[in-house]
């Protein structure tokens, strides 16, 4: 999730005497984003109490390829973790277990006896691997990828980030011979570096966005795996979402402290917002933007272009979901920030867009890294459409932030053309705090919009797994009671009006798809 400012050790403590009453019991969630790492402290009504976070760099080393540094990703969780347990003894509080949460597809491969990396963390934003996906590519192949993975054949996903190491990093084609490699999601990785190598596992949600997951078996898939030449012997055991993961070592964290709950950023969030009840949907904006509906014990596929995933795993019962992903929402923000320079913060955005009566025709489609969902082009770049010489960076500003919306819509569209009609979204995630956005993604989508109370709902998402495992929590129905909205957001535009905006998006982004061919 994108927090365009540091926030390192923000105490969000309240002090009042009936409040103290519940904070003598605590679940820690670790949530390693796409451009932070972060710690937070829950007590057992899933309030947020304290919350330490630390940004850390971005790699861009060619074009489409976007990398992080794996132990720089280690350091920082293990700094803000450390933090928030410091802190959990200043409140006089007991910490139950540990929940994780992270972002998804990100791919990281090390050597199983030293426990060092081969090579970079490749972000799942991470283009390289297009040209082998299109060679990789067929009718056949995408039909039998989709029916067992839900997913699609594309760069976004970690099983062709896997071949492109095994085939490229010597380290790593070294350490395959040996039999000391290892691959594993971000989760993965720190779970095996909170256990000290004793945990390499994986769940469920994080599985099933690999490419290499069977979504039905709930196994790792022996054709794909075949077809990819990736072995099985480096993937990690697959474990529900609420699960026991080991225990952190007491070199690490002081004391040894249980692990219960691993869960995808996505789904997680969509845990958080408490989207239980087949049709429930929730919207996260946070680095990219996710759209995700619990559709039940059943697996819908989509004809559309939107993914199956399985959207949380608990008694070995998968709960699945159908979602579209936006690779370029807050890392839109953060890019006017700090490449263009046309702001100094996030928050500048709302007053600079209430300062413009409309977009002047102005849109762009930040397809930076290609486009996700429903369009899946992995070749398509940035088109900034509808310039004159009245023109200037508040106009830009305010379509970068418009965009986010209209993927939404693109996204929302694709589920009513597969059968499926949302009427009520719950959001979450940094960009939601701008109010005016919030307003126009309810006009843009015509639906209500819900904010939850909770800022942190992919945090709290894994808090609530971890504490289901250890009867914390009954049932989803009991996490269910907890949950409440900040504000409701209704539309207020027009119909014609809605439909012009729409038209001229629409315009834009066939220009960026004509122009990737």
């Amino acid at each position: 999730m994108f927090y365009p400012n540091i926030f390192i050790d923000l105490e969000l403590v309240d002090n009042s005497v009936n409040s103290l009453k519940n904070k003598k019991k605590f679940i820690i969630s670790i949530d390693q984003g796409t451009t932070s790492s972060r710690a937070i402290i829950f007590n057992l009504a899933g309030k947020s109490l304290y919350k330490s976070q630390i940004e850390f760099k971005q790699y861009f080393p060619k074009n489409g390829w976007v990398e992080h540094d794996p132990e720089e990703i280690w350091n920082k969780t293990r700094k803000v973790l450390v933090n928030v347990i410091t802190k959990s003894k200043k409140l006089k509080g007991d910490i139950l277990t540990i929940g994780i949460t992270n972002q998804r597809e990100t791919t990281i491969l090390w050597d199983k006896v030293t426990g060092k990396t081969v090579y970079n963390a490749i972000v799942w934003q991470d283009r390289r691997t297009a040209d082998f996906c299109k060679k990789y590519h067929s009718n056949k192949r995408e039909h039998l990828i989709n029916r067992k993975t839900g997913l699609l054949i594309d760069p976004y996903f970690s099983g062709t980030k896997i071949k492109w190491i095994l085939n490229n990093i010597s380290k790593a084609k070294k350490l395959l011979k040996q039999k000391r490699l290892l691959f594993g999601t971000i989760d993965t990785f720190l779970l095996w570096r909170l256990t000290k190598g004793k945990t390499h596992a994986t769940d469920a949600t994080n599985a099933s966005r690999t490419m290499l997951y069977n979504i039905s078996t709930n196994q790792w898939d022996n054709q794909i795996l075949k077809s990819l030449k990736i072995p099985s012997h480096i993937l990690p055991e697959i474990k529900n979402s609420s699960d026991y993961f080991g225990k952190t070592h007491a070199s690490i964290t002081g004391k040894s402290y249980q692990i219960t709950g691993v869960v995808g950023d996505q789904q997680a969030a969509t845990i958080g917002q408490c989207c239980f009840k087949k049709g429930d949907v929730k919207s996260t904006y946070g680095t990219g933007a996710f759209v995700l509906m619990n559709t039940g014990f059943k697996k819908i596929f989509s004809k559309n272009r939107l993914l199956t995933t399985v959207c949380y795993r608990v008694n070995n019962k998968s709960t699945y979901a159908l979602e579209g992903s936006i690779f370029i929402a807050g890392a839109g923000v953060q890019w006017l920030r700090d490449k263009m320079k046309l702001i100094r913060t996030a928050e500048e955005t709302e007053k600079i867009i209430k300062s413009l009566k409309s977009n002047h025709d102005v849109y762009l489609v930040p397809a930076f890294v290609g486009l996700g969902a429903p369009y899946w082009d992995s070749k398509a770049r940035g088109v900034l459409s509808g310039l004159t010489r009245d023109t200037g960076p508040k106009e830009i500003i305010r379509a970068i932030i418009e965009s986010t919306a209209y993927q939404s819509n693109d996204l929302l569209n694709a589920m009513k053309k597969d059968g499926l009609k949302p009427k009520v979204i719950k959001v979450d995630g940094g960009m939601v705090k701008n109010n005016w956005l919030t307003q126009f993604l309810s006009d843009v989508l015509n639906v209500s919009v819900y904010r939850s109370i909770e800022e942190d709902t992919t945090a709290l998402g894994a808090a609530y797994m971890a504490g289901l495992k250890i009867g914390v929590y009954k049932s989803l129905n009991d996490i269910s009671k907890h949950w409440k909205f900040n504000k409701k957001f209704t539309p207020k535009i027009n119909a014609k009006l809605r439909k012009e905006l729409i038209n001229g998006w629409l315009k834009t982004v066939n220009k960026t798809i004509n122009q990737s061919r």
